[in-house]
C-alpha cells in the first residue's frame, strides 16, 4: 500500500500549484465578468446587434469554459485524494490501476492550463488564422499540406473551437497548393503560433510507383486575427487589389465567376488571396483580414513599432529548416527540433494530438 501513500505525497505537493493556479487565472474578476454578460444578454434587445451580440455569447463562453475547467481541477483532486484515502483504509490494492491513469491526466490538464495562463503577447487571447504552404516536391508536397490541414482541422474539433475556410486552392493530382482556414477560439493565437514553421514528412510515397522513400514539406505560417481597428492600419492606397477566375478541379470550394481577390502589399511584397466565397466583397474581407494578421504576426515577431516597419519575411521550405519531423517509415514518429518533444504515435499525432509539443514549447519559451 506503499503507493497510495505516495500518491498522496504527490497530490499534497500539487496542492499549491493548483491554488496558484487559480489566482493566476483571476477567477473572481471572471465570474463577475460572466453575470455582467449574463444579465446583458438576458436584455429584450440584446440581439438587435446580432454582430455585437454573438461576440458577446462568444466571450461569456469563454469565460464559463474557464471557470467550469478550473472546478473540474479541484474536483480531480479531491476525487483522487478520496481515492487514495479509500485505498488505505480498505486495504484495496485494486484501485491502484485507477488512481495512475486518473492521475497521469489530472497532472497533464494541470500543466497546461498553467501554461495557458502563461500567454500574456499582446495578440495571444486573439483567434488566429493559420495558412499551409506545401514545398518543393509537387504532389507528394500538396498532399502532405493536406494531411496538415486535417491534423490542425482535428486538433481545432478536440479543443472545442471553430474552424472557417478562408482560402483553398486544390493541388494538380491530389492534396492542396495552398489552404488558409481563421481558428476562432480563446488562446488559439497563443497555443498554435508554436506551429509557425517548416514541417518534415518522411515516409514511402504513395505516388511512387517504385515504392521509394520521400520526404516533403509544407511551411504553417501562423497569425493572429486582428479585428478592423487602429492596431494595424490598412488603407486602399497600401495594397494593389486584383481580380480573377477562380481555379481548381470543382466542387463547393471553387467559384465559376471572377469573384476571386488577390491583394498584394504594396510596402512589403506580401500577397495573400482568397476564393473560397461566392462573392466578390466577401473575398476581399478575408484577404484583408489575412493581410493585417499577417502583418501583426511580423511585427510582433520582429519587435517593431510600426507596420511600416515590416519587412516580410520568407521561409525557406527544405531540408534543415524544419522545425517538426514526422517519421512514419521505417519507424513512427514525431519530433520537434526545438524541443526534443517527441510522440511515437504517429497517427494520433496526425488525428490532431499536438498539445504535449505546444506545451513543450510553451514551458520552453517560460524558461527564457
Amino acid at each position: 500500500m506503499l503507493e497510495f501513500e505516495e500518491y498522496k505525497i504527490k497530490l499534497n505537493n500539487l496542492k499549491p500549484t493548483l491554488e496558484q493556479l487559480g489566482a493566476a487565472l483571476k477567477l473572481d474578476e471572471a465570474r463577475r465578468e460572466a453575470a455582467g454578460l449574463e444579465a446583458e444578454s438576458a436584455q429584450p434587445e440584446f440581439w438587435n446587434d446580432v454582430q455585437k451580440s454573438q461576440k458577446t455569447q462568444q466571450r461569456l463562453k469563454q469565460l464559463q469554459n474557464k471557470i467550469e475547467g478550473y472546478q473540474k481541477l479541484c474536483s480531480a483532486w479531491d476525487d483522487l485524494y478520496t481515492l487514495c484515502e479509500m485505498a488505505l483504509e480498505e486495504d484495496d490494492e485494486s484501485m491502484l490501476e485507477e488512481l495512475v491513469s486518473d492521475f497521469a491526466a489530472f497532472s497533464e490538464k494541470l500543466e497546461s492550463t498553467r501554461l495557458s495562463t502563461l500567454l500574456t503577447g499582446e495578440y495571444d487571447a486573439n483567434n488566429c488564422i493559420l495558412t499551409l504552404h506545401p514545398g518543393a516536391g509537387g504532389t507528394e508536397a500538396q498532399d502532405w499540406a493536406q494531411m496538415l490541414y486535417r491534423m490542425y482541422t482535428r486538433w481545432t474539433e478536440r479543443h472545442g473551437y471553430k474552424y472557417t475556410l478562408m482560402d483553398w486552392q486544390d493541388g494538380d493530382e491530389a492534396g492542396i497548393k495552398s489552404a488558409t482556414i481563421k481558428i476562432e477560439g480563446e488562446n488559439a493565437y497563443g497555443f498554435l503560433k508554436s506551429e509557425n514553421g517548416v514541417h518534415r514528412l518522411v515516409r514511402i510515397s504513395p505516388f511512387d510507383a517504385s515504392g521509394r522513400r520521400q520526404t516533403s514539406f509544407t511551411a504553417v505560417e501562423v497569425m493572429p486575427e486582428i479585428a478592423d481597428d487602429n492596431t494595424i492600419e490598412l488603407r486602399e492606397d497600401d495594397y494593389e487589389m486584383q481580380v480573377y477566375r477562380s481555379s481548381g478541379a470543382g466542387g463547393q470550394k471553387v467559384n465559376k465567376t471572377s469573384s476571386a481577390v488577390r491583394l498584394i502589399h504594396k510596402a512589403t511584397g506580401i500577397v495573400v488571396s482568397s476564393q473560397v466565397e461566392r462573392s466578390h466583397f466577401q473575398n476581399l474581407e478575408n484577404c484583408k483580414e489575412m493581410l493585417r494578421a499577417k502583418l501583426a504576426e511580423i511585427k510582433e515577431r520582429e519587435h517593431l513599432e510600426k507596420v511600416s516597419d515590416i519587412k516580410g519575411v520568407q521561409m525557406k521550405i527544405d531540408f534543415g529548416s524544419a522545425i517538426r519531423s514526422y517519421v512514419f517509415m521505417p519507424y513512427t514518429l514525431a519530433k520537434d527540433a526545438r524541443t526534443g518533444y517527441e510522440n511515437g504515435n504517429i497517427q494520433n499525432v496526425m488525428d490532431g494530438d499536438i498539445d504535449g509539443f505546444i506545451n513543450a514549447f510553451l514551458a520552453m519559451k517560460a524558461e527564457k
